[in-house]
């Protein structure tokens, strides 16, 4: 297998999913007292986010990365996206391709579809890793107070971008490099770490036919299963990461709902954005493969 010696060239292959096809790359060796790595990025995102964790840990583990359906260089088809949709292909990957069960690792919206994994396929999960990760969580104690002009407004929005046209236009926006540039400047504390390079791997994949369709799907898929359910189902060991400087959530106060609802996690607070794995890839490989060596 596929050793890499750089995080600059990260070679892939393809598989074919429900008639479609899935980017895939995989670096490393099987062993057998330890599980396969499943890395699985976030919203916009692909697996060149994660060269630099490839790199860094295919030395000590079977490492696989995968672009979610509609996503990288995977198949942009016109579906119903959704964790439950993310969570099958996932799934089937680990066991068609894989054939064992797998720690996932998901950065944000990859984090909220290796949770689904893990809490609602347990035959496919050795461990999850979550990085920053997404999804609602369940007002359980009814103590948030509603906003109604707020409330107002966000279905004026949901409704406006229901509209084919509205959609189009704001993806045609946000998809341009400066815009994308911009972006990751407010979510990376290391600005440094926002290159050409980076900027590009997310520009790539939206000039894609079926990518204007894919950012629509945002606003017209129901949400999945909330968080706290999840994470009452998951019986598997649980490692969270969060970067402090994560300007979209409020780290610490995000990760005691996850401690709340299971208590049992592992979790570590990191000086870093909404994606530590990139802007800080020597700290999150020695942490997951700590905690994989000793949990898992």
């Amino acid at each position: 297998m596929q050793v890499l010696s750089s995080p600059d060239a990260v070679p892939g292959q393809f598989w074919s999913w429900r008639q479609q096809p899935i980017y895939y790359v995989h670096a490393g060796e099987k062993r057998g007292d330890r599980p396969p790595l499943l890395l699985i990025h976030g919203f916009g995102a692909s697996t060149d986010h994660w060269r630099k964790n490839v790199a860094g840990l295919q030395a000590d583990f079977d490492v696989w990365a995968i672009d979610l359906l509609g996503f990288g260089r995977s198949a942009k088809p016109n579906w119903q996206y959704s964790g439950d949709l993310w969570r099958d292909q996932l799934t089937e990957f680990i066991q068609d391709v894989i054939g064992r069960p797998a720690v996932l690792v998901g950065n944000s919206l990859g984090g909220y579809a290796a949770l689904c994994v893990g809490a609602q396929r347990p035959e496919a999960t050795a461990g999850v890793v979550l990085v920053n990760s997404a999804g609602p969580f369940t007002d359980l104690q009814g103590t948030t107070k509603p906003d109604p002009v707020r409330a107002v407004m966000g279905n004026v929005v949901r409704s406006l971008f229901l509209q084919d046209w509205a959609s189009y236009l704001l993806f045609q926006y946000v998809r341009q490099k400066s815009v994308i540039r911009k972006t990751l400047q407010k979510v990376y504390l290391d600005q440094s770490a926002v290159t050409d390079e980076l900027v590009e791997d997310i520009y790539r994949p939206s000039c894609d036919p079926g990518a204007p369709k894919v950012f629509a799907s945002v606003f017209r898929t129901p949400q999945g299963e909330k968080v706290d359910v999840l994470l009452g189902q998951l019986e598997r060991p649980l490692l969270m990461l969060w970067g402090e400087a994560d300007p979209w959530i409020n780290a610490r106060d995000r990760g005691a709902k996850f401690r709340q609802y299971h208590p049992q996690l592992t979790e570590y607070y990191l000086q870093a954005g909404h994606c530590p794995h990139d802007e800080i890839p020597d700290q999150v490989n020695e942490v997951i493969r700590a905690w994989v060596l000793s949990a898992v």
